[in-house]
C-alpha cells in the first residue's frame, strides 16, 4: 500500500495555510501568498462620496425651501419702483409698511382673522377630539357610516365645494358673516383631525377608563379628567392644523366675504391685485405679517407635534 500524504499544515504564527511537499523522508512546509483582505466598512457607516452627496442634497433641498420666503421679506423692504427687480435690497424702507398699516384695514382684516381661526381651532379641537375618542372606545348603531363619512369627506377638493357650500350658506343667511366662514373651515379640519384622534386614543390603555369608571367618573368625566390629559400631543396637532386651516385659507374667504370691514388676511390680499397691475410691496409686508402668528402658533406646538402625528399614524 502507498504511503499516505499529509494534509497540508497551517502555519499557527503566521495565520496563513501553508503547502507541503515530500522531500526524501523529510516534509518541507511553504507559505502559500494570501492576497490581504479588503478593509470592511461597518455597516450603517457612509463613504466619503455617499456622505458629501447626502449633505449636498440636504443643503439645496434647505435652500430652495427657504428662497422664496427670504425672497418676499426682502420684497417687502424694497421701494416701490424696485419690487419686482432681481437686485437685492439695495435702499431698504418702511414705506410698504406704513401704507398697509396707515392706507388700508389692516386691522381689521387681522380682527377677523382672529376671531374666526380662533373660534375654528377650539371647536375643532373639541369636536376631533370627542368624535375620536367616541368611535375609540364605544361601539354605537352608525358608527361605521359616520367613520365613511369622514374619510369620503377628505376626498373632494375645495374647489368642488365652493358652489354647493356657497349655496347652502346664502339660504342660512351665513354669507359675509364669520359663522358661515367658521363652519365652512370645520367642515374641513374635522374629518381630518378626527381620525388622527382615533387612531391616537387607540394608543392609549383602557385600563385607564375602566380606573376612571371605578372610581365614579362618568364617561366624559373620565375623558375630561383622564384622557385628554394624556392626548396633548394629539391635541397639538389638531389645534395646528385647524388654525392654519382658517388662517391661511384663501378660497373659500374671498368668495363668502365681501366688503373691507368682513375681509379676513387671506381675502385682504385679493385686494393688492387687479385685472391690470398688483401692487407687491403692501402685499408681500401683508404676508410677512399673516406669517408670524403662525410662526409663534408653530413655537408653543412643535414640542409635541412629532409625538402627536406619530402616536396618530399608528393605529387607524
Amino acid at each position: 500500500m502507498g504511503r499516505a500524504h499529509p494534509r497540508p499544515a497551517h502555519d499557527l504564527r503566521a495565520g496563513l495555510p501553508a503547502r507541503t511537499a515530500q522531500a526524501g523522508r523529510g516534509v518541507v512546509t511553504v507559505a502559500a501568498s494570501v492576497r490581504p483582505a479588503r478593509p470592511v466598512r461597518p455597516r450603517g457607516k457612509r463613504s466619503p462620496l455617499a456622505s458629501f452627496g447626502l449633505h449636498a442634497t440636504l443643503v439645496a433641498a434647505s435652500v430652495i425651501a427657504v428662497f422664496p420666503v427670504l425672497w418676499v421679506l426682502l420684497t417687502s423692504f424694497k421701494p416701490a419702483g424696485k419690487a419686482v427687480s432681481t437686485d437685492f435690497v439695495k435702499d431698504p424702507t418702511l414705506e410698504n409698511y406704513r401704507f398697509l398699516v396707515e392706507s388700508t384695514s389692516f386691522f381689521t382684516w387681522f380682527a377677523n382673522s382672529v376671531l374666526v381661526a380662533g373660534v375654528t381651532t377650539v371647536l375643532g379641537v373639541f369636536i376631533a377630539a370627542t368624535t375620536g375618542y367616541a368611535v375609540s372606545r364605544f361601539r354605537f348603531p352608525g358608527m361605521r357610516p359616520l367613520m365613511w363619512t369622514l374619510l369620503i369627506t377628505q376626498m373632494f377638493p375645495m374647489a368642488i365645494l365652493i358652489v354647493p357650500l356657497y349655496n347652502l350658506m346664502g339660504q342660512l343667511g351665513l354669507l359675509n358673516q364669520p359663522v358661515g366662514l367658521i363652519i365652512t373651515y370645520l367642515t374641513i379640519a374635522v374629518p381630518f383631525c378626527a381620525w388622527m384622534m382615533k387612531g391616537f386614543f387607540d394608543t392609549i390603555p383602557v385600563e385607564i377608563d375602566e380606573s376612571g369608571r371605578v372610581d365614579g367618573l362618568n364617561p366624559f368625566g373620565t375623558f375630561w379628567r383622564l384622557i385628554l390629559p394624556l392626548a396633548r400631543p394629539g391635541l397639538a396637532v389638531t389645534g395646528f392644523y385647524s388654525f392654519i386651516t382658517a388662517w391661511g385659507e384663501v378660497a373659500y374667504a374671498s368668495a363668502f366675504m365681501v366688503g373691507d370691514d368682513n375681509l379676513t388676511l387671506a381675502g385682504g390680499l385679493q385686494t393688492f391685485v387687479t385685472q391690470y397691475t398688483a401692487n407687491w410691496g403692501p402685499m408681500t409686508a401683508a404676508s410677512v405679517l399673516i406669517a408670524v402668528p403662525a410662526a409663534v402658533f408653530f413655537v408653543f406646538a412643535q414640542r409635541h407635534l412629532v409625538a402627536g402625528m406619530t402616536a396618530g399614524a399608528t393605529k387607524g
